[in-house]
C-alpha cells in the first residue's frame, strides 16, 4: 500500500503556516494512486485555510489517519460555507484526528447582532459512497460542525462532536439527501441539534448516543419551500439526552407545501431534565413570517416512540402537534413503556 505524509509535502505542524497546499498535494497523490493508498496527518497542530478533497480516485481504498490536530482560521470569510469537504469519493476512510473550526469570531458577530455571514461546515462528505469516519472529533465549528450530502453508505463512529451550549445553528450532524447512513457510538454537545435530518434521508441507523447540552434529535424543519424530498426509514436507539431542550422531534413548518416523514422509530431513550422529551411540531413559524393560520402539507405517518424514559424539564413532556389538513396516522407512543417524570 502506498504510503503519503503531508510533512513530505511541506506541511509545518506549527499551527501558523498554512498547510492547504501541501494537504491538497498529499491527497493528489493518495487519489491517483492505482493501488490501495494511505494518507498521514501526523501529531502536532496543522493550520488549513480551507480544502477541498475531491475524487473520482483511482483507488477505491482510500485511508486518511489524522494524528493530529487541525485547525481552521480564527477568523472567518464571508463567502465559504465549507472548511474539509470529501466529495466525489468512494472507498475512503477517515481514522481519528480533531478539526477545530474556531468558530469564536463568528458567533461573537452574531451574538453582537451585526450582519455575519452563515459561516462554515468544518467537516463535509457532499457526493460520496462507501466512506468510514472513525473515532474523529470535530469542534467549534462556525455553523454546522459536520454535515453528509448527497451520499450513499456512510458510517461514523465514536465520533466526538462539541460547541458551546450559546453557539448559534452549530448542529453536531447534518444529513441531506442521503441514504444509508449510519450513526453509531457517539458524543455530542452542541448549541444546536445533535443530529438533523433534512429532506431526502432515507436508511438511517443512529444507536448508542450521547446528546446533550443541544437541541436534541431532530427530522426537520421541512417544508420550508415546495418541492422538498420526503424523509423515510429512520432509527435511533439507545440515546441519552441530558439537559437538552428537545429530545427526539419531527419539525415540520405550517406551510402547504406537500411531503412526508414516514416510518420512523424513536426506542430506548433516557431523558435527563429534558425540557420538551417527545416532540411532533407540525405548526413551526419563527417570527410569525408567512406562515401564520396556514397547515403543514408534510404527512407524518408510522412514527413510533418506544421505551422513552427519564426526567422533564417541564410539566408538557409529549406533545404530538399534528397538521391539521394531514394529519398524522400510524404514530405512536408506547405509554405503556414511557415513564418520563417531572
Amino acid at each position: 500500500m502506498a504510503a503519503y505524509s503531508v510533512v513530505d509535502f511541506g506541511a509545518k505542524a506549527d499551527g501558523q503556516s498554512d498547510s492547504a497546499a501541501a494537504l491538497l498535494a498529499t491527497w493528489a497523490k493518495a487519489c491517483g494512486s492505482k493501488k490501495p493508498a494511505t494518507m498521514v496527518v501526523p501529531k502536532g497542530t496543522f493550520f488549513v485555510s480551507r480544502a477541498l478533497l475531491q475524487g473520482p480516485c483511482n483507488n477505491n481504498n482510500l485511508r486518511v489517519f489524522v494524528q493530529g490536530t487541525i485547525i481552521a482560521d480564527a477568523g472567518y470569510s464571508s463567502a465559504a460555507t465549507d472548511w474539509i469537504t470529501f466529495k466525489y469519493v468512494q472507498g475512503l476512510s477517515v481514522y481519528g484526528g480533531t478539526f477545530d473550526g474556531r468558530g469564536q469570531s463568528l458567533w461573537a458577530c452574531k451574538a453582537a447582532g451585526r450582519s455575519c455571514p452563515t459561516g462554515s461546515t468544518a467537516l463535509t462528505v457532499s457526493q460520496s459512497k462507501d466512506v468510514l469516519l472513525s473515532g474523529t472529533k470535530v469542534m467549534n465549528s462556525e455553523n454546522f460542525q459536520m454535515s453528509i450530502m448527497f451520499s450513499q453508505g456512510v458510517t461514523v463512529e465514536g465520533a466526538t462532536i462539541t460547541a458551546p451550549e450559546d453557539s448559534p445553528n452549530t448542529d453536531g450532524i447534518h444529513l441531506h439527501m442521503s441514504r444509508g447512513v449510519s450513526v453509531t457510538g457517539s458524543t455530542m454537545r452542541t448549541g444546536d441539534d445533535c443530529i438533523s435530518i433534512g429532506q431526502g434521508v432515507s436508511n438511517v441507523w443512529i444507536e448508542n448516543i450521547k446528546c446533550g447540552p443541544g437541541h436534541g434529535i431532530s427530522i426537520g424543519s421541512l417544508g420550508a419551500s415546495p418541492g422538498e424530498a420526503g424523509v423515510q426509514n429512520v432509527t435511533a436507539s439507545l440515546v441519552v439526552f441530558t439537559g437538552t431542550q428537545n429530545g427526539f422531534r419531527v419539525k415540520t413548518w405550517a406551510n402547504p407545501y406537500a411531503g412526508f416523514v414516514k416510518d420512523v422509530t424513536f426506542e430506548h431513550a433516557t431523558m435527563n431534565n429534558v425540557q420538551n422529551p417527545i416532540v411532533i411540531d407540525q405548526n413551526y413559524c419563527p417570527g410569525n413570517g408567512n406562515c401564520p393560520n396556514k397547515s403543514s402539507g408534510i404527512k407524518i405517518s408510522g412514527v413510533t416512540f418506544s421505551d422513552v424514559q427519564g426526567t422533564s424539564a417541564t410539566l408538557v413532556a409529549v406533545t404530538l402537534d399534528c397538521s391539521r389538513s394531514n394529519p398524522c396516522t400510524g404514530d405512536r407512543t408506547e405509554q405503556h413503556q414511557a415513564n418520563l417524570q417531572r
